[in-house]
């Protein structure tokens, strides 16, 4: 039996129901992931490109437009155990350059940034809240790295009562097998995995 019959037979890859008022979290955007000076990083220059046209467009919807950033204080550096399992993380310390959302993606002043100290956009923010009081159903999750914290955000997101829709061409790793892992697993289980244009197409149609 192959792979998709055994995930077809469990129930797994159903898709989902689009709502009608979606919000774009981009995830860890930020230099620390983006520039290659850094160890940590991967040119992510394509997915930032492609995420950027969809914030735009939400924008221009009036639609919200959410980033987030992992930034340590010093003495999470030895106090967290996800920094002694991830030691390279340690360097995305509070108040450094790495911190900061890269600006090719398009932020603008207005738009929030939640500080996160874990994988996920949800752990210990109030990013549920922001959502829920924004009128929220579908949350479109883009960002990096498509195995860590976008595939974390996902799990969160369906999690929390949205709708979950992630474009993989939004969505950037450090290497190609985790990112396709961390999609199919996404698609099975916990939303649609689609692309920039499906995304883009679907904000044009909404009211």
């Amino acid at each position: 039996m192959s792979q998709e019959q055994v995930y077809a037979e469990a129930g797994f890859g159903q898709k989902v129901p689009r709502g009608r008022c979606p919000a774009i979290v981009v995830v860890d955007f930020t230099y620390g992931f983006t520039d290659t000076q850094y160890p940590t990083a991967a040119d992510m220059s394509a997915e930032i490109a492609a995420t950027k046209r969809l914030t735009d467009r939400a924008r221009d919807k009036g639609l919200p437009v959410i980033y987030t950033t992992i930034a340590f204080q010093p003495w999470e550096r030895d106090s967290l155990p996800w920094l002694k399992k991830a030691t390279g993380m340690a360097a995305l310390e509070a108040g450094s350059r790495l911190v900061e959302i890269d600006p090719a993606t398009g932020i603008q002043p207005a738009d929030p940034v939640l500080v996160k100290h874990g994988a996920s956009a949800f752990h210990g923010t109030n990013l549920a809240g922001l959502l829920t009081g924004a009128g929220v159903d579908t949350v479109v999750v883009t960002g990096a790295t498509t195995s860590g914290c976008v595939r974390a955000t996902a799990v969160d997101a369906v999690q929390s009562g949205f709708t979950v829709l992630v474009p993989a061409d939004c969505c950037a790793d450090r290497a190609q097998r985790p990112h396709d892992a961390a999609l199919y697993d996404i698609d099975q289980k916990y939303g649609d995995v689609t692309d920039a244009d499906d995304i883009h197409t679907w904000l044009d149609s909404l009211a």
